[in-house]
This record gives structure tokens, sequence and C-alpha cells, in this order.
């Protein structure tokens, strides 16, 4: 009630002061709109940016008489008194290059030059996006300073900041008009599935280190807002319509297919409510990379173990030599000299490609509606939003899973004036007819024929055919081609028929399909007590959250029915100018959170800003804060056999609900005492285990001394230090510099092991002990299993990171940038040799954009290039290195003005090659466009 009564009092403190509406319209020297422009109250921080059509609203404690400042990158900037309430104010902007008064929101949840950001910012603007040479704005993001992007598929790509991320990344948080994007069940930024469209986009901030003191433990590495624009001031219908066409050597050309409309009314001063409706259809940039994940040491070729990266089913592997004797017990075969025929080696099942598993389409659907009202003549508004996104992609965890159907919606009632907010939404997702290939593949080669009849017609062709001379090569070929005979054919009307029951099978021991109904509930609020409190800007929140696992057993073991735990915290921030004329500005925070399976963390902020120079335009900045982030729903509750190896959540509770069951060979039923099954838990994962690694080199050596117990406590929260320092400046009036660096330490480095588990015995390292030589016989019988357990690194690890961003014009309209970045880690493997860093991240970028969006009337163009060196990527899926590869990108634009339109031509990848950013997805290819944007 307490909490109720001061939520009440709040919002009616942001209500009582008496406020004055300005509105009006910035044009250019030719009465063109001008927008993204920036509009204040000189003397505040407080103020808004012009719309599409240059039109703003901007409402201010201030009593007229004042002055209103109005800029924009490109123009001079001006003033204009303003001496009335509802004051309408018409100002025209001269082509002049100012850049000092870009005002940004998120880096200290508060209006403020970006200038003086205290920690590193980066931002697009509407020009940024109108110029942009990506087939979207999100594809655009990429040209930022510090962002690389994990590319998934042609319609799942991650943003990479800082380093330490896979396709799903866990550390990065995504915030559109204020929700967070990231699935419910797996914790991770979903792209622009849900994102907001380039009609509606108004900005998008990204803030690339550490931000857990303002906006909790998710934004460990980075967090971007998309905001989207106010009915209010931005009405109309718009309407957008791209085509062009992919290039890919394994897909080949493709049509690519983009279209989107917005609706936006305001029907009274009090009332309002807009649309937005986007489809997009493609052709997925295909995984078929070959490649053998076997060594093979065998001398024959092809191997007969080959295991593809972009094969399923071939991971399937036994023993050939083991089936003949086990064929022989049985009295299937009469000799045990037959036997001998047999290799003393692997055999795998005849795998079927990524690329027939899917129907490789790419398809978004988005659509959101919002009511907006505003009760009193003021900025109270109350928000009731609604977004929904379904579509097909192909998203890259610890396998390749199609998405198909995949539907997610956010529903969202916010109260938010001057210096508040509250607001409450919750996130509902739903797999659709989603499914994991490699299991699609394993039940589809058990429909035609089960694994226990494939290798016994294997093992009984080899030893006919070397009987009847053939060479252990010819052998292969011919056991092979008898094991496959009756194997459905991609194509077929028997593979699709086959395939499209087992996609549509949650059971994975007959099917693939994956279920997810997961929920998440989130509240905040905060609080401004600028107009309160004079001696300094404070500020004060909170938030609420419940993640709800509803998977059917398919990802979590939520076996008995959903799982649900919950989070929660709270900040306050100090804000202060000091020295003459608020040269040095200092903000301090310190944010508490607790999650219900862990202790609570502080993330306390230090920052300060000193502005030099007559117009403030030097500006320096230091920042030290700690950050935290709890382990995900994976890293606690998942309970996924993979088949070669199974996941397995660290949560307490979770440990016993994982079982799985499994044969034990012959030989090991002798020192087993004769037990023929053996029932293996996470108990066991976790606390009778041999390191992977070790093991690794003891099966290479067969030195039992190889061996080392992994040591595995049970997962906590990530820890780190940051420390950020950063120059910005414009020096003249006209180049633009931004020198940013980065040292980060890690502790408790959120991490996953792999481990193997023998089905008897204890783990150790006393040889002479009977228990410990009982696991060496399990492993070398080959009664093991192999886990990924989720714990936390005893490795300390560090990285760091330095850039620089400059941007000038050259001649007349030209605009020339470039950027480059530096990253690193390190760690000491002998802390923990088993740590799998995954930083995934390029040592050296360079990037560059050369534009004129005045080239001559309503023409304009731009252009990018990336660089970057070649790195490791490191990831459940698979391992490997990244080339090194250059991309360049091109758009020329052309505007009508009297139909209120631009027509676009642009293409990605200009030149190029394909070239991947992901080991395991599919190459990028080369992408054209052209669109027509009617009412932008």
């Amino acid at each position: 009630m307490k909490i109720y009564l001061f939520i009440v009092s709040l919002f009616f403190c942001g209500i009582t002061y008496a406020q004055t509406s300005i509105s009006g319209s910035v044009k250019d020297s030719k009465n063109q709109p001008v927008p993204g422009a920036n509009v204040k109250v000189a003397g505040e921080s407080a103020g808004t940016v012009t719309d599409s059509d240059g039109n703003f609203k901007l409402t201010t404690t201030k009593k007229p008489p004042f002055d209103v400042e109005i800029s924009s990158v490109g123009y001079g900037a001006k003033k204009v008194s303003v001496t009335s309430n509802n004051q309408n104010v018409s100002v025209a902007l001269s082509d002049e290059e100012n850049k000092l008064d870009e005002i940004v929101v998120s880096a200290s949840r508060t209006p403020e030059r970006v200038l003086e950001s205290p920690v590193t910012i980066e931002r697009m603007s509407l020009k940024d996006i109108k110029a942009t040479t990506a087939a979207t704005y999100y594809d655009g993001l990429e040209n930022l300073k510090e962002v690389h992007f994990n590319t998934s598929s042609l319609g799942f790509k991650s943003i990479n900041t800082r380093g330490f991320a896979t396709v799903a990344n866990t550390r990065f948080l995504q915030l559109v008009d204020g929700m967070d994007n990231s699935s419910p069940a797996l914790n991770f930024v979903l792209g622009n599935l849900i994102g907001v469209s380039e009609l509606d986009v108004a900005n998008v901030e990204l803030l690339p280190g550490a931000s857990s003191a303002l906006y909790g433990a998710n934004a460990f590495n980075g967090i971007m807002f998309m905001n989207s624009k106010s009915p209010f001031t931005n009405q109309g219908l718009s309407f957008y319509f791209k085509y062009g066409q992919t290039t890919q050597e394994v897909a080949g050309t493709n049509d690519y297919w983009d279209f989107g409309i917005r609706a936006a009314h305001a029907f009274t001063k009090h009332f309002a409510a807009k649309a937005n409706f986007t489809f997009l259809k493609a052709t997925e940039w295909i995984a078929d990379d070959r490649k053998d994940l076997t060594v093979n040491n065998v001398g024959s070729d092809p191997n007969p173990n080959y295991d593809g990266l972009n094969v399923y089913g071939d991971e399937v592997s036994t023993n050939i030599k083991s089936v003949g004797q086990s064929l022989f017990n049985l009295g299937l075969i009469p000799s045990q000299s037959l036997v001998n025929l047999l290799p003393n080696y692997n055999v795998a099942r005849t795998g079927y490609a990524e690329k027939d598993l899917n129907d490789n389409t790419v398809k978004s659907v988005k659509a959101d509606f919002s009511l907006h009202f505003k009760p009193w003549d003021d900025d109270n508004e109350i928000i009731f939003q609604h977004k929904l996104g379904l579509g097909n992609t192909i998203y890259q965890g610890a396998n390749r899973y199609a998405l198909k159907n995949f539907f997610i919606n956010q529903t969202k009632l916010e109260f938010k004036g001057k210096n508040y907010f509250v607001r409450g939404y919750m996130t509902d997702e739903n797999a659709g007819d989603s499914y994991d290939m490699r299991f699609a593949a394993w039940n589809l080669n058990n429909a035609w024929k089960d694994n226990q009849t494939w290798f016994g017609q294997y093992a009984g062709a080899y030893i006919q055919s070397t009987l009847g001379g053939a060479t252990p090569q010819q052998a292969h070929a011919i056991a092979r081609s008898t094991a496959d005979t009756g194997r459905f054919l991609p194509g077929s009307p028997e593979y699709a028929s086959a395939l499209a029951s087992v996609t549509a099978d949650p059971d994975l021991v007959t099917g693939s399909k994956f279920k997810d109904q997961s929920k998440l509930y989130h509240a905040d609020v905060n609080y401004n007590f600028k107009d309160i409190i004079k001696v300094a800007e404070i500020q004060l929140g909170g938030s609420y959250r419940q993640y709800e696992m509803n998977s059917g057993g398919t990802i979590f073991t939520d076996y008995d029915g959903p799982l649900r735990y919950d989070e929660y915290g709270a900040y306050a921030q100090l804000q202060k100018k000091l020295m003459k004329d608020g040269r040095l500005k200092f903000t301090g925070s310190v944010r508490y959170d607790k999650s219900q399976n862990f202790d609570g963390f502080f993330s306390p902020r230090l920052s300060f800003v000193y502005s030099a120079g007559a117009n403030k335009q030097h500006n320096f900045r230091a920042s030290y804060q700690t950050g935290f982030r709890n382990p995900t729903t994976q890293d606690q509750y998942i309970g996924l056999n993979l088949g070669p190896f199974a996941l397995i959540g660290s949560a307490p509770d979770n440990l016993s609900r994982f079982v799985e069951t499994f044969d034990v060979s012959t030989a090991g039923q002798l020192i087993n005492g004769g037990n023929a099954t053996r029932t293996l838990d996470g108990n066991d994962a976790y606390n009778n285990s041999y390191t992977l690694t070790s093991f690794q080199t003891f099966a290479a050596t067969g030195n039992t001394a190889d061996l080392q117990v992994a040591d595995i406590d049970l997962v906590k929260p990530e820890k780190v230090q940051a420390f950020d320092i950063g120059y910005r400046s414009v020096v003249n009036n006209d180049l633009t510099v931004d020198i940013s660096g980065y040292y980060n330490i890690y502790n408790d480095f959120l991490n996953q092991s792999r481990v193997v588990t023998p089905f008897y015995g204890t783990v150790g390292t006393d040889s002479s002990n009977l228990a410990v030589q009982q696991t060496y016989g399990a492993l070398a019988n080959g009664d093991r299993r192999i886990y990924q357990v989720y714990n936390n690194s005893k490795a300390e690890v560090t990285s760091l990171g330095f850039g620089i961003g400059l941007s000038k014009k050259v001649y007349k309209d030209f605009e020339l940038s470039a950027n480059y970045n530096y990253a690193e880690y390190t760690f000491d493997q002998a802390d923990d040799p088993s740590f799998i860093p995954s930083f995934n991240t390029p040592k050296h970028r360079v990037k560059a954009s050369l534009g004129n969006q005045k080239l001559f009337k309503n023409f304009g163009f731009n252009t990018n290039v990336r660089w970057n060196t070649e790195y490791l990527w490191q990831a459940s899926f698979a391992d490997g290195m990244v080339p090194e590869n250059v991309v360049f990108d091109a758009q020329i634009n052309y505007a009508i003005p009297k139909l209120k339109s631009v027509l676009k031509v642009g293409a990605n990848n200009l030149f190029g090659e394909d070239y991947i950013q992901v080991i395991g997805a599919g190459s990028i290819g080369q992408q054209w466009f052209a669109s027509i944007t009617i009412n932008p």
C-alpha cells in the first residue's frame, strides 16, 4: 500500500506545475522541412526533436517570456522568443554546420547534449535513417562505431558491442519504446522481429558499455533504445515499398520484398492513435558448409565417420566393430573371425543437408497500434500499446533452429509526464511450428530405418564385401549403399511426408518440434525531482520482473508445468553541474537488484564530464561502474538432449529434474555389476565428471594421468568493473571528433563447460582406487555421456578497447566520416582449462562513409565501407576462424517534394564475395533494392 501511495504521489507531483506549450515548424532555406532538429528551452537541458515534416511540440514549466533554441546538424542555430502560452513559431534555418546541441536521453535517463554524455553513446537520427545504405535501418546500425553484427540468417541479426557475444547475446539489452524485446524463454534480443517500423522510428540511441547501474542486470555489455514517433506530432498516412534481389553462391538469385504502412491521427488535442504494419519476404542466406567436424585418421576417403557442419543426422555414430561384436553375441554373425574383419573405429549414418530440412524462406510480419490520451493541457500522457511479430527465419544456438510461424507480442500500459513514467508490460511468445533441424534429421533417418538396423546392415555388408576382395574404401562404399537402401531422398513425396510428420512431433525421441509459450511480466517506474529539488538533479526508480517458462519439457525441465521466478531492483541517481558556468558535470548512481535464486547486488556508477572551450565544445569524460548479469533462464533451467551432448541448467532444483537412461556396453556390464542400463541426472553431470579437454587428451595418449576432475559449482551472477574514458568535440564547428577507451574486469564470468560423465565409478585422481579405475573402464568402453553445464569461470577475464571516430564536411556538402575500433581480451587458460570465452569480436575494425544529401536539387547519395580482421568464433554449435572481410554498400536517393516521396536505390556487399560472421551460419551474399517512400 505504501508503494502504491508513493507512486500515486509521484504521479500528482508531476502534474501540479503550470505548463507552457509551444508548437511550430522548422524548415531550411529552400522551405523544405528539417526533420530531427533539436528544440530546447534556453538554459535548460529539456527539449524535443522535430518530426519527419519538421513539426514539433514542446512543454516546459517555465513561464513566458523565455527563449527557445533550434538547431540541427548541417544548419546554423536560431533563437526564438516565446511570449505567451500555446505560441506557434515558424523557423527557417540557414545551411550552416552546427553539431554542438544534439540531444540524447538514454545515457542518464534525462535530456542532455550528446557532447556532455557521461558515457560513450552512439545515435542514429532521422537524417541518418534516411541516408542509410542498408536495406533496412536496423541493418544500418552495423555502420555505427563499436557495433559488430553476428548474422545467423538474413532474418536474424544480433548486435555485439565489446565482445563476449554469440548469436544469442544475453549481455545486450534492447528496449523498444521502453519495452525489453528479448525472448522470455531464452533471454536474448530478437533483432528487429518485434522492433519499430522504419516509418515509425524517431531515433535510435546505443550505449555500447556496461549500463547496469541504471538499466539492470541485462544491460551488461550494452543497451539500445529504439524510440517511435508520437501520433500527436507525427500524423498522416505513410507508406513504403521495396523490391530487390539477393544473390548467394548456394541460394542463387532470389526476390526480396518489403512493404510497410503507418497511419497516425490526433483526433483532439487530448486523444491520438497510430497503427503500423510491415511485411517482408525473402530467401534465406542458406547455410551449406560441408566441412568435416571429425578427424579422418582411418585412411579412407570419404571419411566413414563424416560429420558435416551443416549436415545433420550424421552425428549418430558408433564403433562398427562393437556392432559386429553385438551381432556375434546374438548369433547373427557366425564366427569371431568375421567380426575381426570390421575396423575398430566409428562409422556415422548418412545425414541430410540443412538446405533440405527447411524451405529457406524468410518471412516477417509486424503490426502494432497504440492509443494516446492526454487528460490535461500539458505533457502528461497515458499510452496503451500492443505490438506483435510473426515470422519464419533461422536461429543458431546449440543447434540450428527453423523458426516457423514464430509469434511474439507485447502489451504495454504507460503513464508518463515531463519528469516521470510508470509502465507495465507483458511479453508473450509462441514457438508456433518451429523445430530443431538436427533432431529433424535424426528422426527422419529413424523414420525409414532405425539406427540398430542401419548399423547392423552396414557391418554385414562390410564383412561380405571384404570377403569378396574389396579394399576397405570399397567395402565402406558398398556397406553405406546397402545400409542406405530405402533412404528417403530430398524432393520425394516420402521425404516431404516424413519431414512434415517429424517437425510436427514435439517428442524429441521421435520428432523435432519445440514448444514455447513462455511469458515475461515487467513493471518499472522513474521520477525526476528536478522541479522540486534545485540543488541537484535527482532521480529515483525501480523495476519488477517475473519470468514464466512454459516449453512443455522441450527446452526446459518444465515437464510438469510452467516454471517461474522473480527479479526486482531499485536505483537512485544524482547529477550536478559544478564550477563556473557548470563546466564540470558529476553523475553518480547506484542500483540494487535481487533475483529469486541469487543474492542481491549493488551496481554503482560515478562519472565526470568536463566541458572546455568558449562554447563548451571540448568534452572530456571518465566513468567507473560495476555491473552484474544474472544467469539466464537457460543457465538455470534448461534440460535439452542435443544428441552428442546434453545441456543442463544449474539451478539447484533443476539438477534432479533432467534424467536420462543409457544402455551399458557388454564389457561395461562386467564392471558395473551386470547392470544393462544406467540412469544419469544433473547431479552426476555436475559432481561426477572429467573435463572434456582432459578426456580428449586421455583418448589420444591413453595416459590416465591426463584426466582432470571437473570442479563445477552451481552458477551465480557474473560481475564486471568497467572503466571508461573519452573525448568528444566539434572543432571549428566542422570536424567532429569522438575518442573512447575502456577496460573491463570480469569475475565469475558466466560460462558453459563441457564435461564427460562416466556411467559407473567415481571420478578422481587416485589411480589405485577401484572406483576411479571403474571410470577409466567406462571411458574406454564408450560408457560415457558428454554434458554442457553452466557455471562460472574461476579465471579473471579482462577486456580492453579503444576507438576513434571522425566526421567532416570535406567539400561543400560532402560528408566524410571514418572510425576505427580495437578490441581484445585476456585470461589465463591454466586457471580454467575448460573455459570457453566466446569473445567473437575482431581485434581491428575500420568503417568509413562518404555522402552528400544535397549533391544537387533533391538528389543525394551515401556510401559505406567496413573492414575487419579475422577472428575466432566460439559457440556451442561450432568453433572456427571467421575470415577477414571488406564490405562496400551504396545508395542514391531522389526526393519528389510535390508528392512527399523519396525514391532510393541501394546495394549491399557491392563487388564483394560471400562472407560469414558466424561459423555454421549461411554466407552473406549481395543484395540490391529499390524503394519508394511516401510521406516519410
